[in-house]
């Protein structure tokens, strides 16, 4: 029973993670939060509802300065103070901004932002179980290794639900009649915008794929959707 007691302690680890951590990015939004009011961008975010047979659709502006767009676990969609500053000041487009939000949007549709804070709980879990097993097979070096493995199958993961929303978004930017266009021209921004060196991490160990990637991706979706 003894040797099952790591796994046994990470499941719970994991549970109780997953109500905290769901419970406090809540509050967090909650308490930082104000509804977009932008006409522009109002009139984007209705096309595209239009598409989608809603409404509307509401959209929070979370009060950071990071540049970045987000999808809450109950379904709720942000940008940030910080991206919403760069539309202000010209350097971001109000169809980039909708981009965005047709973005988290997929995110949302297709179950990833939910599914995200199971994974980060399951994945915390997953490091201390590996680490509390590593250390005793390679003392001083265990807890190294379990890091390293599960931050990779965490960036693994993470590109693959961001193809998907980029093929979630880009579809309906071409229905609602915005286009993909801005959403391949905000990738090209986006190093810049956050002031990244996406150069200097191998891309197997992003978060989210290379810029090129992303707009080879679309293009490609693009070319499927005229032959078909």
């Amino acid at each position: 029973m003894l040797k099952f007691t790591p796994i046994l302690l990470a499941i719970l680890y994991a549970l109780a993670m997953y109500r905290f951590s769901v419970w406090r990015t809540s509050r967090e939004l909650d308490a930082r939060s104000t509804e977009l009011a932008d006409p522009r961008l109002k009139k984007l975010t209705d096309r595209m509802a239009a598409a989608l047979e809603l409404p509307r659709i509401k959209v929070h502006v979370y009060e950071i300065d990071p540049v970045n767009g987000l999808a809450a676990p109950d379904g709720r969609i942000f940008i940030t103070r910080g991206f919403f500053r760069k539309y202000q000041q010209g350097e971001v487009t109000a169809e980039e901004i909708a981009s965005v939000i047709a973005h988290e949007l997929g995110h949302v549709a297709l179950g990833h932002s939910r599914r995200r804070m199971i994974d980060f709980s399951g994945q915390n879990a997953l490091r201390t179980a590996l680490a509390m097993v590593l250390a005793r097979i390679l003392p001083g070096v265990g807890v190294y290794i379990a890091n390293t493995l599960t931050t990779l199958l965490a960036a693994r993961l993470s590109r693959g639900d961001e193809y998907e929303a980029d093929a979630y978004a880009a579809a309906l930017l071409a229905k609602s009649g915005i286009g993909t266009e801005a959403q391949k021209s905000l990738f090209r921004k986006l190093e810049a915008l956050t002031d990244t060196r996406a150069g200097v991490t191998p891309a197997w160990l992003m978060s989210h794929p290379k810029t090129a990637e992303r707009v080879k991706a679309i293009e490609n979706l693009e070319a499927r959707w005229q032959r078909g």
